[in-house]
C-alpha cells in the first residue's frame, strides 16, 4: 500500500458489492443499533465523546431528555450527514458516525425503555437498506461525485500518519516534534522502498505514539519523583483524590450491567470482523481494499491514544463509550470466522468494564499520559481536516474541473464565513456531495458537460 497512486486506486473489485451487505451482516448492524440506543436510552453508553459528560445529569434526573437530545444533535448532526454519509458512500464501509451517532440521539430521545431499541433498529435497517439505493441512485448519475470522492484516500492514509508529530509538539516541544517528524519521515521512506504492499505510514504511526507514551510516561515519572521528594521534606502524605468517590460509584454502577457491555462488545466485534465497517477514516478505506492488517495497526495504535480520554470521561460520567476502548475493533478485523469475534468482543469488554476502576487510579498519577488523550484528538483533527479538504478538492476537480474545484471550494470557504454550520472536518465532504449535486443540474440544464475518463 505504500506505493498507493494519486489517482484513486479504487478497481472493479473494490467496487463490487459496494454496500450489498450479507444477511448477516443486515442483521449484525440492525440488532446493533437496536442496542446501542437502549444503552444509551439507559444513559449507560453513547459513542460521542462530547455528549458524554452530560449523560450524569439525566441519569440523575438533573436534565430532561428533550434538552440532553439536543445538545447530542447539535454535537453529531454535522458527523453525520457531513461525514458519516460521505464516506460510507465513497469507500462502501460503514463507519461509527453513520451507525452509532444516530442512535444515541435516538436512545436519548426516546421517552420509553421500549421504545429506544424500536427506533435504533429501524436506524440499522435504514442504513443497510437505504444506503445501497442511494450509492446505486448516485452512480448512475451523469457527474458519479462519489466515485470520485474516492480521490480522498490517499490524502486521507497518508496525512493521518502524521497524528503523532502534531501531538508531541504541541505537548513536549519543537525538538521532540522534529525528532518524531523525521523518525515518521524516515520509516515511510524505508517503507515504500522495501515493502511496497505494506501501507507506509503503518510503521510510521507505530513509532510516532510509542515516542508520544513514552515522552510523557518519563515526564510524569519525574514529576513524581519529585513530588515525593518535596512531601518527604515537608513530612506530608500524598493526599487523597477528591473525585475517587464519584468514580467509585460510575464504575459500579457500569458493573452492575456487565452482560449488556458483553453483548455490545460481541456485536461491535462481529460488525468489525465482517469488514462492512472501519473504525475511522482512514480504517475505512482500508478496510474497502481488503487490508484488513494495516487497518488493524491504524486503529491499535489510535486505540492507546484515546484511551485515557475514554476512561476518565466513563468514570467522571457512569457512560461508557460504544466501542469501549476501541480495541474490539483491530481484534475484529484480524479474527477469521464471527464465533471467535462474538466470544473476544465479550470477553474484552468485560475485561475493560472490570478494569476501568484499576484505569482511573492509574491514570491518576499519570497526569502527562492523560493530557495525551487531548493532544492527539486535537491533532487527529488538525490531520483529517487538512486531508479531507485537499481530497475533497481533488475529488472536485476529478468530477468537474475548474468548475467543480469553485463549487466546492467555494462552498467550504462559505460554511467558514457562516460561523461553520457544518464542522469543519466533514465540512469538505460535505460540499463535494453538495458540489456533485450542482453539477448534475447544470448538466440537466445543458450549462455543463461530464467529463471524460
Amino acid at each position: 500500500m505504500g506505493s498507493l497512486p494519486a489517482v484513486a486506486p479504487w478497481g472493479p473489485a473494490a467496487a463490487a458489492g459496494r454496500l450489498d451487505f450479507p444477511a448477516a451482516g443486515q442483521l449484525t448492524v440492525i440488532g446493533l443499533c437496536a442496542l446501542t440506543a437502549y444503552l444509551a436510552h439507559l444513559a449507560l453508553a453513547v459513542f460521542n465523546d462530547g455528549v458524554r459528560p452530560f449523560m450524569l445529569d439525566l441519569a440523575q434526573g438533573r436534565s430532561t431528555r428533550g434538552a440532553t437530545a439536543a445538545v447530542c444533535f447539535g454535537l453529531s448532526a454535522g458527523f453525520i450527514f457531513g461525514l458519516g454519509a460521505p464516506m460510507a458512500l465513497s469507500s462502501g464501509v460503514l463507519n461509527p458516525w453513520l451507525v452509532f451517532l444516530p442512535t444515541d440521539l435516538l436512545g436519548i430521545l426516546a421517552p420509553r425503555k421500549w421504545l429506544a431499541p424500536v427506533l435504533g433498529g429501524a436506524w440499522g435497517a435504514v442504513v443497510v437498506f437505504g444506503l445501497r439505493g442511494a450509492d446505486q441512485l448516485a452512480h448512475a448519475l451523469p457527474v458519479d461525485f462519489l466515485t470520485a470522492m474516492q480521490q480522498m484516500a490517499t490524502p486521507v492514509l497518508f496525512l493521518f500518519t502524521l497524528f503523532p508529530v502534531l501531538a508531541i509538539s504541541r505537548q513536549f516541544g519543537r525538538l521532540p516534534g522534529a525528532v518524531a517528524g523525521v523518525v515518521e519521515l524516515a520509516l515511510v521512506v524505508l517503507t515504500m522502498k522495501l515493502w511496497p504492499k505494506v501501507f507506509a505510514g503503518a510503521w510510521a504511526m507505530a513509532a510516532g505514539v510509542l515516542l508520544l507514551i513514552g515522552f510523557a510516561v518519563a515526564r510524569d515519572l519525574r514529576q513524581r519523583r519529585g513530588a515525593r521528594a518535596a512531601n518527604a521534606a515537608a513530612g506530608a502524605g500524598d493526599g487523597d483524590d477528591p473525585m475517587g468517590s464519584l468514580f467509585g460509584a460510575s464504575a459500579a454502577r457500569l458493573r452492575r450491567h456487565l452482560p449488556l457491555f458483553m453483548a455490545l462488545g460481541a456485536g461491535v466485534c462481529l460488525l468489525a470482523q465482517l469488514h462492512i465497517f472501519g473504525g475511522g477514516e482512514a480504517t475505512s478505506f482500508l478496510i474497502a481494499k481488503g487490508r484488513a492488517a494495516e487497518a488493524a495497526q491504524v486503529d491499535l495504535y489510535r486505540a492507546f491514544g484515546f484511551l485515557p480520554l475514554i476512561a476518565t470521561t466513563a468514570l467522571a460520567s457512569g457512560a461508557y463509550g460504544i466501542a469501549g476502548f476501541t480495541f474490539v475493533y483491530p481484534i475484529g478485523y484480524l479474527l477469521p470466522s464471527p464465533w471467535p469475534a462474538l466470544v473476544c468482543g465479550a470477553l474484552v469488554f468485560a475485561a475493560e468494564v472490570l478494569a476501568l476502576s484499576g484505569i482511573g487510579r492509574l491514570l491518576a498519577g499519570l497526569p502527562s499520559v492523560r493530557d495525551c488523550s487531548e493532544q492527539l484528538r486535537a491533532a487527529i483533527g488538525a490531520t483529517l481536516q487538512l486531508a479531507l479538504v485537499f481530497g475533497s478538492l481533488l475529488a472536485a476537480q476529478a468530477m468537474g474541473g475548474g468548475l467543480g474545484i469553485l463549487l466546492v471550494g467555494g462552498l467550504y470557504l462559505l460554511n467558514e464565513a457562516m460561523g461553520r454550520v457544518v464542522v469543519r472536518t466533514a465540512a469538505g465532504p460535505a460540499a463535494v456531495v453538495v458540489g456533485g449535486v450542482l453539477l448534475n443540474v447544470l448538466y440537466w440544464l445543458d450549462l455543463f458537460t461530464p467529463l471524460t475518463s
